[in-house]
């Protein structure tokens, strides 16, 4: 006899989370196709607990022909930091909206000696 183990993870009013869709079913409706298909989508905000094991998530308009309410089980806590931000003054974009590099000095490098070639690992 196989038991079935339940996710025990909870998640709270506000939390991020990533939201699961089936190659199979689904796909189609969240606008992507092709072989690369994302597993998830998100991150999307919990708007209020339905009951222990369902969620309501806060979808964008584009998705406005999906249900927000969801099963724990096709939800995953999404973990980014979200204070994190790259300040605009590193970002530099040139006339042709391109984005400009800074060369970087490689300060040393190891040789990986092979039998008959030699390979630079930066």
């Amino acid at each position: 006899m196989r038991m079935s183990v339940v996710n025990l993870l909870e998640f709270q009013v506000d939390d991020m989370v990533l939201l699961k869709v089936s190659p199979w079913k689904g796909v189609l409706s969240f606008g992507k196709k092709g072989k690369l298909v994302p597993r998830y989508f998100g991150p999307f905000k919990i708007l209020e607990q339905i009951k222990k094991v369902s969620y309501k998530l806060e979808l964008p308009l584009e998705f406005n022909n999906v249900h927000p309410t969801f099963h724990m089980s096709n939800l995953k806590k999404y973990l980014s930091d979200q204070d994190l931000q790259v300040p605009l003054d590193d970002i530099h974009i040139d006339d042709t909206m391109h984005f400009v590099e800074k060369p970087v000095e490689i300060m040393d490098r190891d040789v990986k000696k092979l039998k008959r070639s030699r390979i630079l690992l930066s």
